[in-house]
């Protein structure tokens, strides 16, 4: 199946990008005097959900462009909530086998695999456990998937402080 509604994270970059306003700007720090001299510094705003990434450094604006759609891309996921449809997706599927998840941090997939997860944490009311079980894949996996982004991990620190249980590591 799928979202019923397709979490911006995962988007194609070409899609993504159509609905960004995209500023580019001048910014001190490393790069010497070529620095000063081009903007090569990037500025998303995803215009349907208000949120916005930089980058600036690098000395290539097409560099700083897919270091902000990285950072834009984990942003969206981490702050912006989708109602995630009854089977995961696809791509969860793909990634997921054995009930362990397999993706690094710094693939491409990782933003729209931690969106999906939070979407169903949100979605089982806070409960990691019940939405790992409608994700097939362990608790741990899924807590290990949210470490790799500290924002995520807090996110759901948070909701279990709110459930008064302890933190997660």
């Amino acid at each position: 199946m799928g979202y019923s509604l397709v979490h911006p994270a995962q988007l194609p970059l070409a899609t993504l990008l159509a609905d960004c306003d995209e500023r580019r700007l001048r910014r001190s720090g490393p790069g010497g005097q070529h620095r000063n001299k081009v903007e090569t510094a990037v500025v998303l705003l995803h215009r349907p959900t208000g949120l916005s990434a930089e980058a600036n450094e690098r000395r290539s604006q097409q560099q700083n462009r897919m270091v902000a759609v990285r950072r834009l891309r984990l942003r969206l996921a981490v702050e912006h909530r989708a109602v995630p449809a009854d089977e995961p997706t696809p791509l969860w599927r793909q990634r997921s086998a054995g009930r362990k998840l397999s993706v690094s941090v710094e693939h491409d997939d990782y933003p729209a695999l931690l969106a999906e997860a939070l979407d169903h944490i949100a979605r089982a009311g806070g409960d990691e456990a019940l939405a790992a079980e409608q994700l097939a894949v362990s608790r741990t996996q899924l807590v290990r998937l949210l470490s790799g982004e500290p924002a995520a991990l807090n996110q759901l620190n948070a909701g279990r402080a709110a459930r008064g249980l302890g933190p997660l590591r």
